[in-house]
């Protein structure tokens, strides 16, 4: 039974999907229509698509966008040929991509496409991200990124926005990942990482152009169980500078309510990337993040307050994590000597899980303060957040009790 199980991940999928699709929008006699053509890699010497969907047994197809154009309103689609995920380009492939590869190569790149300006690295698993840091060196932020949360890392996508070199991809094989995709790769590079077999190696050009996706949508597709299919415009986050943001303010029974202390500039920083890190993020969310990195995330759960203590907790345990781990050598969950334990223990307590002058990220307002004093508790001292509850007033006097300063961005940021 038990090898029966693992063939089943080996088992590679012939789907029945055809080489073209064509989807056309309809309005009387005007019809818009969107070409794609099916990918394939040529593997082995032989043409393979997707691996499988999103398990084994489910037939899948990419398809990449050939010709066309969609206008909606005042969108328009993104054109023909530029191309990221959808064309992606195996230097090595081990295991050839299955659907979920895909998928969180895709969502770190949308994370990713608003840090152009210095190296970045996003590690996706499961569709959300488990670590997001900026550093000026790739390698370091790449460290960051992976210590942010490298229980969750394991086995995920690593997505990086400069070319990889020696240092960061001798990092990168000290732990297991399932795929690692990047705009190039130095000489020797790839001889690093052929030391994991099994490691997808991706490159994409286009990464290096990702500051032209930003602000650009496309239209996504979902579809229902009886087949019906969603349409929608892609999120495009509008704050995307300390311009677009709001001090927080609200009126409550005639009585005008006001934050009162500014952001610092390092908290417009923080509070900035963790806004457009959110965007790619299940809702609902909160996350925790300091110095430009990720301390906690808490995603897809049903209400705020208990994500807001799941990203907490979730910073305690990988922070106790990250120093055995650095100054031990092995994972905190298989340390047995309890005097260590409660030295780790002692130090995360007393830093509050990294928590201490972090900023607080929601996609969506806070019902009642209790969201809020969940961060404040911890020592954070900005909250950047849409607005727009009726009880807005009870997290501005929150933060104004405790010193804290908060923003809105007057735009929800819901991911399903």
């Amino acid at each position: 039974m038990a090898e029966d199980l693992k063939k089943m991940y080996r088992t590679i999928m012939d789907d029945h999907f055809p080489p073209q699709m064509e989807i056309s929008f309809v309005d009387g006699n005007d019809r818009q229509t969107l070409f794609y053509e099916k990918v394939t890699w040529t593997i082995d010497n032989v043409q393979k698509g997707l691996r499988y969907g999103e398990n084994p047994g489910q037939e899948a197809a990419l398809y990449r966008l050939t010709n066309g154009n969609l206008v909606l309103g005042d969108t328009t689609s993104i054109q023909p040929g530029r191309y990221l995920a959808s064309d992606i380009e195996l230097l090595q492939s081990g295991k050839h991509p299955g659907k979920t590869n895909l998928t969180d190569a895709d969502n770190a790149l949308n994370i990713l496409r608003y840090f152009t300006g210095q190296p970045a690295a996003v590690i996706v698993k499961h569709n959300n991200p488990c670590g997001v840091a900026l550093d000026g060196s790739l390698a370091e932020a790449y460290r960051k990124a992976n210590m942010a949360d490298r229980v969750a890392a394991f086995g995920g996508c690593i997505a990086l926005n400069r070319a990889v070199d020696i240092d960061t991809a001798r990092a990168i094989v000290q732990q297991y990942a399932e795929v690692v995709v990047a705009p190039e790769f130095e000489d020797g590079v790839l001889d690093v990482l052929a030391a994991k077999k099994n490691l997808r190696v991706v490159k994409i050009g286009n990464i290096e152009r990702l500051q032209s996706f930003v602000g650009q949508r496309c239209v996504e597709f979902k579809s229902l169980i009886d087949g019906g299919i969603i349409t929608q415009w892609s999120f495009v986050p509008a704050a995307r500078s300390r311009e677009d943001l709001k001090l927080a303010e609200c009126e409550y029974q005639g009585r005008q309510y006001k934050i009162s202390r500014a952001p610092t500039d390092k908290e417009y920083e923080d509070m900035l990337f963790g806004w457009l890190v959110e965007a790619g993020i299940t809702s609902n969310s909160v996350i925790y993040v300091k110095d430009l990195v990720t301390v906690g995330i808490g995603t897809g759960e049903q209400d705020r307050v208990g994500v807001a203590e799941i990203a907490r907790d979730k910073a305690y345990r990988k922070l106790a994590d990250r120093y055995c781990f650095e100054t031990l050598g092995i994972p905190y969950n298989e340390l047995e000597d309890p005097d260590k334990r409660q030295e780790f223990d002692a130090r995360v307590a007393r830093e509050k899980g990294g928590l201490i002058g972090a900023a607080m990220v929601s996609d969506a307002f806070f019902p009642f303060r209790d969201g809020v004093d969940v961060g404040l508790r911890e020592g954070i001292t900005a909250v950047i957040q849409p607005g727009g509850s009726a009880n807005d007033y009870q997290s501005i006097e929150a933060c104004n009790e405790a010193g804290v300063t908060m923003v809105y961005t007057g735009q929800r940021s819901f991911k399903h």
